[in-house]
């Protein structure tokens, strides 16, 4: 169960039980480019290689216009993802390739600060941004991938509802290098489901 409001156009708030996800804002620099930096060895070999000026106010403010013009066209939602108790910046998750029509379908993508691993925060933020598109974009499928040795995201992805599909080779290039991919998924439990499978149920309070 969770809870969304909007502050706002379209400024979606998601509150679980421990954490919330909300849009990024300017005044979030500091706490986020610590948290980046502090976390860089930890997050550097499941992502792509970070520009020279990534941390700058600069970088970050035009990632900012970006994030605005994906929320207004539609095509992408970025949560930071906050601890209820205190506020604190925890990462980052994200709805993105939003694809509609016949195809209904988003990819997401996820980093959690080093300091904040393994204590249950992401796979919580997890369950709450596939509930908000499965209950209020009406979204069908949700993919998301990770390198095979990441063994860590392959349990939170299975712990959290998403079935392995296949490899997806030389898929993307992370930490310097073009790496095959597992393919995840997961379908949405209001929508029939032909092959059966597990299912998870949402509400919304």
């Amino acid at each position: 169960m969770f809870a969304f409001s909007f502050r706002g156009s379209s400024k979606a708030v998601i509150e679980g039980s421990r954490v919330c996800l909300r849009h990024p804002e300017f005044s979030d620099y500091l706490e986020w480019s610590e948290l980046r930096a502090a976390s860089a060895e930890f997050l550097q070999p499941w992502e792509p290689r970070w520009p020279r000026d990534d941390l700058s106010r600069v970088s970050y403010r035009n990632r900012l216009r970006r994030y605005s013009s994906e929320i207004n066209a539609g095509t992408g939602y970025p949560f930071f993802i906050t601890r209820l108790s205190d506020g604190a910046l925890l990462g980052g998750i994200t709805l993105g390739h939003i694809r509609r029509g016949v195809s209904m379908s988003a990819q997401i993508g996820y980093w959690i600060g080093e300091e904040y691993a393994g204590f249950g925060y992401m796979s919580e933020g997890l369950r709450l941004i596939c509930e908000y598109s499965f209950t209020r974009h009406g979204l069908h499928r949700l993919e998301a991938a990770c390198i095979p040795s990441n063994e860590r995201s392959i349990r939170l992805l299975e712990k959290t509802g998403f079935e392995r599909e296949g490899l997806l080779r030389s898929y993307l290039k992370i930490d310097g290098k073009w790496q095959d991919h597992i393919l995840f998924s997961q379908i949405n439990p209001l929508h029939e489901r032909p092959s059966g499978g597990s299912k998870v149920t949402y509400g919304i309070v």
